[in-house]
């Protein structure tokens, strides 16, 4: 790989105009800013590398789809999404959200971790490829999605209606970081998601607090119901809540033994002095890759403004996320939270569920996960964290696994790339990098038996 490896160096500036070109479009699908233009750039840019595209229609936005030689027989896709979360408060930001600044050897910009850098890298290494060797070792599809952001809510949708062009031999899948140490990090599986608005309701009218002897406060009613969903040692108290979590194997145990993960340079660049319930080694990976959640994700009530406001709220929200584990079904949490808050006298409680994400695993022996591992140590000269699943949450079941179709996760952000946050960034080296782990994914697992 060392000719196309030199390409990629000679073109860095290239690559890196091309990545900063898209992050300057606001791609934001929760107030569809920029979604038409963002989503015809990646078409625009996947027809100049020679792909046969299609915008595929679904109820929301449209999913950008590219496929590379068709004739060849060895399929593999790239999931990834166009959308970026909102740059809200933009008055943390050290620079314009959406100016793509270069400094201090970063790229800073909404959606360049997640996933405008991981897009522009994969389409980089392919064109990178075509202009070495001519033309790429296999099959290879592109599945751009616009709605990542707000809950994939028209993947299912697109999914199925559209099985024959997600037909895959492997998936690498959106994401991808560095651990604090510096060392990348590749995930076989995501974590579900039920992610919930609770909302409370008491007077039709906010009051003045001195009416708290008499009328009832919506915020305390609903921190007292939060209260009954979890208790201090983590333990999640809504009954049924953990009857389905998979029984891990040997193998399981085998994996989190040999996952690498530098807990003290987490801990020193966090500014923590420990882990919660002071958890290490064996049982703080457990927790982190194969247990369940619950989260409260923010609350909203009352007044919270500069200086003082005697009220008596009227209404009090909060938004909750249970981070689920195989075998768990986000429909039947919800119902199952449901049934908690009603036994426990909240049942005036509404719930508005927004993402109900089903958990997904990829089996850790197989093909695309030798290719994506040995690969990386070749471009970053280390074994990568190789994670049993990610903490994190996403499609994959639903465009993967239901399908048959095994995902590896491997990317070019940092644990520290703020997703969501002000200040989102990635490192140029670790995007250049990145571009070269894509390349010789492609054309390891284009030599690989596949039995």
């Amino acid at each position: 790989m060392e000719d196309v490896f030199a390409f990629i160096e000679n073109n860095r500036e290239m690559y890196l105009t091309w990545l900063q070109e898209i992050c300057r479009l606001p791609s934001v699908a929760a107030q569809n800013r920029g979604m038409k233009e963002t989503a015809e750039m990646v078409e625009k840019i996947l027809k100049e590398l020679g792909a046969e595209t299609l915008q595929v229609s679904t109820s929301g936005y449209p999913v950008v789809y590219g496929l590379f030689n068709p004739d060849k027989s060895k399929i593999l896709s790239f999931y990834n999404h166009y959308d970026v979360q909102p740059e809200d408060p933009i008055e943390l930001w050290d620079s314009p959200p959406f100016a793509a600044e270069i400094r201090d050897g970063r790229v800073y910009a909404r959606g360049v971790a997640d996933n405008k850098g991981n897009l522009m890298a994969r389409l980089a290494a392919v064109h990178a490829y075509q202009q070495v060797r001519g033309e790429l070792p296999l099959q290879v599809k592109f599945i751009v999605e616009g709605e990542e952001e707000i809950g994939s809510t028209s993947l299912e949708e697109f999914v199925h209606q559209h099985k024959e062009l997600l037909r895959a031999d492997g998936c690498i899948w959106e994401f991808g970081y560095k651990n604090a140490d510096g060392r990348p990090q590749v995930s076989l599986g995501v974590k579900g998601m039920c992610y919930v608005e609770l909302t409370c309701r008491g007077a039709n009218t906010d009051l003045h607090s001195a009416n708290a002897a008499i009328i009832e406060n919506a915020a305390w009613r609903l921190n007292w119901a939060l209260s009954t969903l979890k208790t201090p040692d983590e333990r999640i108290q809504i009954e049924g809540f953990y009857d389905r979590v998979a029984t891990l194997s040997p193998e399981d145990y085998e994996a989190l033994d040999q996952m690498i993960y530098s807990e003290e340079s987490m801990l020193k660049n966090l500014g923590l002095e420990s882990f919660l319930l002071d958890l290490s080694g064996l049982p703080l990976k457990e927790k982190l890759v194969f247990q369940p959640t619950c989260t409260i994700c923010g609350i909203e009530s009352g007044y919270t403004g500069e200086g003082t406001k005697t009220v008596l709220p009227s209404v009090a929200r909060a938004k909750i996320d249970f981070r689920l584990v195989p075998n768990q079904d986000p429909h039947e949490i919800l119902r199952l939270l449901r049934e908690h808050l009603d036994k426990h006298g909240f049942s005036d409680i509404e719930i508005e569920a927004y993402s109900l994400d089903y958990p997904a695993r990829t089996e850790i022996v197989n093909p695309l996960t030798a290719s994506v591992r040995d690969t990386c140590i070749e471009v970053y000269g280390m074994e990568p964290t190789l994670m049993p699943m990610s903490p994190g949450t996403g499609p994959m079941y639903v465009l993967c696994q239901s399908i048959g179709v095994p995902a590896v996760s491997v990317g070019v952000g940092n644990f520290q790339s703020n997703n969501h946050a002000p200040n989102e960034n990635i490192f140029v080296e670790d995007y250049i990098q990145g571009i070269k782990h894509i390349a010789a994914i492609m054309e390891d697992f284009a030599k690989r038996d596949l039995d």
